[in-house]
């Protein structure tokens, strides 16, 4: 697809078409049947209800770099896409969706309410995945997958019936977080928390059989209805004594015991603790220790039960007022204070979570952790940066059964009937018609869906046809990276370690890179309630996706947060307008070149074509190394030095003279020299910059076998061997030139103004540099006549810079209209001092003075002193004309 270059990048236009070629013409599909070494990774699944934010923006960003990277470099890769049924978020919309109809999903049936749901996934789900695409996402997109499809579900059938066989799922009436409006169980990560203003109550509880009271401190009033203890420290010689004693429970006369439990913190109010086990994690465990009774006082929508006496029907905010009161009345409130505390909610409907006593089904995760440490321990699975190993193993010691059942209709339902007449579970495969322990007919199944994390935690090797062993599982599992946030470490990285040792005895990946927060420009976490938000698609129909993901990549320093701004990004717009203009530029000058098959080493290279392939190789070099070890932020500082300070600001401009020379053997050298390094850093930039790459590319001369600049290999080395003398020359001759254009602009000297060069050299080696690159100074220095020598005559008046083992002299003299200067400085100090006097005669006036605000006055004393320092360096600028009569 030949093409020419427009005057101006349009990244519109540009991404729209090549991505659609791409996909079309199959360029990301992976072949399972191909002898290249394989690459793959699995991307974190969005949910279906999701729209792209900047975290799925960095995220895919990365995983882009690499495959696009891998691809080049002789890899077969797989990057597997999809979405996750986000089990909870898409019910809740669809839910939403019925109530605007005034039904609910009781009203439909479960059947039909999940044929409602499907319905809505094709319609309107997914529209993330094309938000990815507009990134220039490289996905597999034949592959796609979604945690609720036909393989999916058998997969998660499989893994739960073998877990289940295996001892290893059990059911049992435990404390979980519960959603009061969603009527579901909720993970660790679906809980929100958000600190609150509140109060502290300090209740009253009489110690039975004497005067004394114990003080307890609570944040929840309400829940002192399930009171089945007070808890005290057994070190605390306040309460020693009434250790085993018993409590009469203000409101409900229950009698609850004292105990002792080395839980309880001495220092945190009066030391001792109101224990409620049914409603509280740590009170859960306490509970469990000292046999203690579980009295849960509310119901599923967080409304008090029979167990809460006269309070029953109230929420629990209506309940706190009225138990706060009725404690009060009675004299049980000793005194209340202002409290900041964390309070849960769910991250869909943000109704405040309860700790909630219910029968759910769990994973033993022990055996299942313990697998999953060894592989990390053992390097099987490296974590990037290492020091999230510490977080991850911290997690994983100590981590608790997992609740895998959900009271929702939209997910994988469990697998297991429940007998009617004896009692007993078949859990199955397929589905039952009979109890395997006793052979009746009479069976209801669970109405549980499995949490989504238990579907999602399989997905590197569910995706790729398991329990099947399909070709694609052996070419790419374990597959060779994950790339996903901190956030989700133990939540989906880790529970993937569980199953992927568990169930392929493979790792699921060799490596996980773990990536920073995005943030705003100030370094605050973006939110809608801050307003600070930045829409990743806003910022790409503005600046581009390339320059877009240029900026992500150029800030994700390793275990550092990206400070984002609208400004970096227009850099980087700078950036790729830099990249095409110099191309545009390159093209002019190659219209009547063809490249050949001429080695560069058969070629008169002069000192610029040498130094600039040095560099090539040098940048080559460094952005693998980069890359290899995430260091993405290096690879985009490398490749954007080389582009603009090495191969635009350099290289073009030392190509300008023997571009338009008379030379036809060194205008062609030339030639292919700019179109060999222009090529290969289009090659080195595409998997940052894939559009504006892929079309430049294609507007090069000649032929290069690929249909698209991703099947073209990626640079490695350097492109030939070259003389390390005479690019150590080079650059003393570049360092000259800046040294020259230093001088230049400190004396305002105008560019079209040639100019008198003195260059005073250490040796005759040194001159002999200086000699061969003389075309290049007086070109790009503006040089008139080059005077090169070892201790050659100095002028009398000289502007003086060091160059390495040069010192460069200029004589002013030759560069200044004494009269002329001294004419212009008079006035400019004549200007100069109007503002002097006027700031010192309205800052001598003492009413002024005496009423003027203190940020007036401060502001006239700051225009005074910069006055007089600029009146400084004007008299020391006419001293030196002077000097010069």
């Amino acid at each position: 697809m030949k093409i020419e270059l427009s005057k101006g990048y349009d990244p519109g236009e540009v991404e729209k078409k090549w991505f659609d070629v791409w996909e079309k013409r199959g360029d990301f599909h992976a072949d399972e049947k191909s002898q290249k070494p394989p690459y793959s990774i699995v991307i974190p699944p969005p949910n279906v209800t999701g729209v792209l934010h900047m975290g799925h923006a960095l995220n895919n960003t990365l995983q882009d770099i690499l495959c696009r990277w891998k691809r080049m470099s002789g890899y077969e890769v797989l990057w597997m896409p999809g979405t996750d049924h986000a089990g909870i978020a898409t019910q809740n919309i669809v839910e939403k969706q019925l109530a605007a109809e005034n039904k609910d999903r009781h009203d439909l049936g479960r059947e039909a309410f999940i044929q409602r749901v499907w319905k809505w996934r094709e319609e309107s789900g997914g529209q993330i995945i094309n938000q990815l695409k507009r990134l220039g996402a490289s996905c597999d997109w034949e592959r796609e997958r979604f945690t609720m499809d036909e393989g999916l579900s058998t997969a998660v059938r499989e893994v739960f019936v073998s877990l289940y066989d295996d001892g290893l799922i059990y059911r049992d009436n435990r404390l979980i977080n519960w959603c009061p409006r969603c009527h579901t169980a909720l993970s660790d990560l679906e809980v929100e928390h958000e600190d609150k203003k509140g109060s502290l109550w300090h209740l009253r509880y009489p110690v039975m059989g004497t005067d004394q009271y114990l003080i307890v401190a609570t944040t929840r009033p309400e829940t002192m209805l399930g009171d089945t203890a007070v808890a005290v420290h057994p070190d605390d010689e306040r309460y020693q004594h009434l250790i085993g004693k018993k409590i009469l429970l203000p409101l409900m006369g229950r009698e609850i015991p004292i105990i002792a439990d080395e839980y309880v913190d001495m220092e945190f109010g009066s030391g001792a603790v109101k224990i409620t086990p049914a409603h509280d994690f740590n009170d859960f465990e306490i509970g469990k220790r000292h046999n203690l009774e579980f009295i849960n006082v509310l119901d599923e929508s967080g409304l008090i039960n029979e167990n809460g006496g006269s309070y029953v029907g109230m929420s629990s905010l209506a309940a706190r007022d009225k138990v706060v009161a009725d404690l009060d009345s009675q004299g049980f409130v000793e005194k209340i204070e202002d409290y900041t505390n964390a309070v849960g909610e769910c991250y869909r409907c943000r109704t405040t979570i309860e700790p909630y006593m219910s029968k759910q089904w769990y994973v033993a995760v022990k055996s299942l952790a313990a697998e999953a440490i060894k592989a990390v321990e053992s390097g099987e699975t490296k974590i990037v940066p290492p020091q999230w190993e510490k977080t991850y193993y911290e997690w994983m010691y100590n981590i608790q059964d997992w609740c895998v059942s959900r009271q929702i209709w939209w997910g994988h339902r469990i697998p297991a009937w429940f007998c009617d007449d004896c009692g007993e579970i078949t859990v199955s495969r397929e589905d039952v018609s009979e109890c395997k322990h006793c052979g009746s007919t009479n069976l209801h199944q669970e109405t549980d869906v499995l949490d989504t994390w238990f579907s999602s935690a399989l997905w590197p090797f569910s995706t790729m046809g398991w329990p099947e062993q399909t070709q694609t599982l052996q070419k790419f599992y374990p597959t060779s990276c994950l790339v996903t946030g901190f956030d989700i470490l133990f939540f989906w990285v880790a529970r993937m370690m569980m199953m992927g040792t568990k169930f392929m005895q493979q790792v699921p990946f060799k490596e996980v890179y773990i990536h920073a927060l995005v943030r705003d420009a100030h370094g605050q976490k973006m939110s809608k309630s801050k307003g600070n938000v930045i829409d990743p698609l806003t910022i790409v129909d503005e600046y581009g996706a390339d320059a877009f993901r240029y900026t992500l990549c150029a800030f994700a320093a390793m275990g550092r947060d990206i400070k984002l701004s609208t400004d970096r990004i227009g850099g980087y717009r700078n950036f790729v307008n830099k990249l095409w203009n110099a191309s545009r530029f390159t093209l002019m000058n190659l219209e009547d070149f063809t490249p050949t098959e001429i080695s560069l080493a058969d070629l008169p290279l002069s000192h610029a074509d040498q130094w600039i392939l040095q560099r090539y190789g040098v940048a080559a070099e460094e952005v693998n190394k980069a890359l290899e070890s995430y260091k993405f932020n290096d690879a985009a500082s490398i490749l954007y030095s080389f582009t603009w300070h090495e191969v635009c600001a350099w290289y073009i401009e030392l190509s300008k003279d023997n571009l338009y020379g008379d030379n036809v053997a060194v205008r062609k050298c030339t030639q292919t020299v700019l179109f060999t390094v222009l090529e290969g850093l289009l090659r080195m930039l595409h998997p940052i910059l894939p559009f504006v790459t892929e079309e430049i590319w294609h507007a090069l001369p000649g032929e290069r076998g690929h249909d698209s600049i991703m099947q073209a290999s990626y640079p490695t080395t350097a492109l030939i061997a070259t003389d390390a003398t005479i690019v150590a020359d080079m650059e003393r001759i570049m360092e000259v030139i800046r040294a020259i254009r230093n001088v230049r602009g400190e004396l305002d000297v105008p560019p079209g103004k040639r100019i008198k060069v003195i260059l005073d050299c250490k040796s005759d080696s040194v001159v002999q540099a200086m000699l061969a690159g003389q075309d290049y100074i007086c070109s790009l220095a503006r040089v008139e006549e080059l005077i090169v020598g070892v201790a050659v005559e100095r002028p009398k008046q000289a502007s003086t810079q060091v160059a390495g083992e040069v010192e460069v002299l200029i004589s002013l003299a030759d560069l200044v209209n004494v009269a002329e200067e001294e004419s212009r400085l008079n006035k400019e100090i004549e200007k100069v001092q109007k503002d002097v006097s006027f700031f010192e005669k309205k800052l001598a006036n003492e009413k002024f003075v005496a009423n003027a605000p203190a940020q007036v006055l401060e502001k006239d004393r700051a225009k005074l002193q910069a006055a007089k320092e600029k009146m400084g360096v004007l008299q020391q600028s006419l001293e030196k004309i002077l000097a010069l009569r």
